[in-house]
């Protein structure tokens, strides 16, 4: 056998040892995280048959994530592979201060020909001090960050949006706008500027950051994720208002410190480029932030409405399981279409999720319905507990972190106060145009709601190259558990001591999936009140209209008909959209309605022939009721379920 004979099967050997030797360690890594939700759910079990509310699910999963960490961090033993040091001479390609991304390396071999071989290295990121071997179970439990962000993330924004109940959430989408948009932009600016101003007496690594670094980690420590304090707030049945309050900001807080740290990011870049330019560069910052989240806005209702329409103008429904598939592709593809163009897929599944709730929910069958909701409510709980798992035994095994006192100290005492100076001063202004008022209780309660969690922890860990980075990772990390466990365990008491309503009968918009096609009747019934212009304003009023005599026929099953409500000029085409499902639903309300309309006593047949449909009258705009009566008597009210729904 020649030398380089055996020189290949060496290397074949040792290629197949390292890879059995990843591929234990990956299924050990697997199992452990697995065996830790075991343990999760079956202590949520327990707390629940014994109603101990003292601590939610999220956190146990942190102190089980915690004790694994720690166990795995000084209880593992170091890797057993093969290290070489090459110094690098002379400039790197592009700069001397950026690495390359990939590494050559030609061994020079002694053989029959005396040939040489070149192998390829990945970069993968840069060590500090003596860190070379770390336990190859620490290196396996870290997962990579994008696998977090693309993988494990949207399932959880998707739920929030595609569960979403909306009849007290645009009661109070004012509010709920308000604190989201104007209120993380507040809390953004008050974060980053404290943390910079209080580094400015450290001596640490902290004294070295920029201000452009401060605003970035004021953006994303500024998003909030209340679970805990929402999953309370269900089991007992909190004021709806608060709910929808505590809730709507959360979702849409979420998209505006994705998009905000990503400008924040640009315009810091564009500062340096610019040589000092500030004004330039903020203004390029904020048409970057228009343009990512309306772009992702416009993705995500482009992938809604075709899903819609392939669900209405086939006949998929016939195939549940084929359904199904096609709804949940859909909606992932959202965010690999947003990603893709570069704008920001969180968002983009977010309102996708909002817009398949909206319209294509009702044009699937019932089998599909079920499955999806439950498909969904399945991913998220998983996805949600895996999460703060992973935040708690990460706090250990990740290898790089750094600590710097006064920046966690700056960052605490900043958070608190921006949290204050953005839900006080936006609430006491929203009163003044609001009948129903946010008290005192309810503000304390929304300000005591800003627990940090999974998207704070996924922004930080997704670009750890830097030194102040690690030490954002690291302080968001604390700031996660420190919120999640200590909120967590006094929601309840809060509740009490605030003396905040529960056991309210009116359901609230809720973060499960409990019967999403009765939120119809709300609506209907706000959509009333909104016709007859008392209590909507004029945008709302606008939006209602289209959504109901063009949007929801066009994409569901919905009525009034295209035909109807369309001009003249675009009949054929009104025609040629129109389903015959919404033709028949169409002919049996009329029927319906002629058949109350006779069974009614002959006092009532007399006041209504003048505004009845008998007089020229048409049903109404939002598809499935018909309202025969005039001004200040009572409505007769039908429904026909055909399958579809008017959500």
């Amino acid at each position: 056998m020649s030398d380089e004979e055996i020189i290949d099967k060496s290397v074949e050997k040792s290629q197949e040892s390292r890879v059995e030797t990843n591929h234990v360690s990956d299924s050990l890594t697997l199992l452990l995280y697995l065996g830790l939700l075991i343990v999760t759910l079956l202590t949520v079990w327990l707390f629940k048959h014994h109603r101990l509310r003292y601590i939610h699910e999220t956190g146990l999963a942190v102190i089980y994530g915690l004790l694994v960490g720690a166990i795995i961090r000084y209880g593992s033993q170091p890797s057993e592979f093969s290290v070489r040091r090459f110094n690098a001479t002379g400039s790197l390609p592009g700069s001397d201060a950026l690495p390359p991304e990939k590494v050559l390396v030609t061994m020079l071999e002694i053989g029959d020909n005396n040939q040489s071989r070149v192998y390829e290295y990945d970069y993968k990121r840069r060590l500090y001090g003596n860190e070379v071997r770390s336990p190859i179970l620490d290196e396996k439990a870290t997962f990579n960050p994008e696998v977090f962000f693309n993988i494990i993330l949207p399932p959880i924004i998707f739920c929030a949006g595609y569960s979403m109940k909306r009849k007290h959430f645009f009661r109070n989408i004012g509010a709920i706008l308000t604190l989201a948009f104007i209120g993380t932009t507040i809390s953004c600016v008050v974060v980053g500027s404290l943390v910079y101003g209080i580094t400015r007496l450290s001596t640490g690594i902290g004294s070295s950051i920029l201000f452009n670094e401060c605003l970035l980690f004021g953006a994303l420590i500024s998003a909030t994720d209340p679970v805990t304090v929402l999953a309370i707030f269900n089991d007992l049945n909190v004021d709806v208002d608060l709910y929808a309050l505590v809730f709507g900001e959360s979702v849409l807080n979420d998209a505006v410190a994705i998009v905000l740290s990503q400008s924040i990011e640009k315009y810091g870049a564009l500062a340096a480029s610019a040589g000092g330019i500030q004004g330039e560069a903020i203004l390029k910052a904020v048409l970057s932030f228009l343009g990512v989240f309306f772009g992702a806005l416009g993705i995500s209702s482009a992938m809604g409405c075709l899903t819609a329409l392939i669900t209405k103008y086939t006949r998929v429904r016939d195939h549940p399981l084929l359904e199904s598939s096609l709804f949940i592709l859909m909606s992932y593809s959202t965010f690999l279409a947003a990603e893709a163009a570069r704008s920001t897929g969180i968002v983009a599944v977010l309102f996708c999720g909002i817009c398949q709730a909206h319209y294509t929910y009702n044009n699937l069958s019932r089998e599909s319905k079920e499955s999806t909701k439950n498909f969904f409510e399945l991913l998220n709980f998983l996805a949600e507990n895996f999460t703060f798992l992973y935040i708690g035994v990460s706090t250990f095994t990740y290898s790089s972190h750094l600590w710097d006192p006064v920046f966690i100290f700056a960052a605490f005492v900043a958070i608190l106060l921006g949290r204050a100076l953005n839900v006080y001063p936006l609430c006491l202004l929203l009163n003044l145009g609001r009948r129903n008022r946010i008290g005192a209780n309810k503000m304390h309660m929304l300000m005591f709601s800003g627990l940090r969690g999974a998207i704070a922890f996924a922004l930080a860990i997704r670009n750890t190259s830097s030194s102040v980075r690690k030490m954002m990772l690291s302080t968001t990390l604390l700031i996660v558990i420190a919120t999640v466990l200590l909120c967590g365990s006094l929601t309840t008491q809060m509740l009490q001591w605030l003396r905040i309503r529960v056991g309210v009968e009116e359901e609230a918009p809720k973060r499960n999936y409990e019967d999403i096609q009765s939120g119809s009747e709300a609506e209907i019934a706000m959509a009333s009140a909104a016709n007859r212009g008392s209590n909507r304003a004029w945008f709302a009023r606008s939006w209602h209209g289209l959504d109901n005599r063009l949007l929801k026929p066009l994409l569901t099953h919905a009525r009034p008909l295209l035909t109807e409500t369309c001009p003249r000029c675009c009949l054929p085409l009104a025609q040629l959209l129109t389903t015959d499902e919404q033709l028949t639903q169409a002919s049996v309300q009329r029927d319906l309605i002629a058949d109350n309309l006779d069974d009614a006593p002959p006092e009532d047949e007399a006041s209504t022939s003048s505004t009845g449909p008998a007089a020229g009258g048409n049903f109404n705009d939002f598809g499935g009721l018909a309202n025969p009566a005039g001004p200040g008597q009572q409505n007769v009210v039908v429904r026909a379920d055909l399958g579809g729904s008017n959500v």
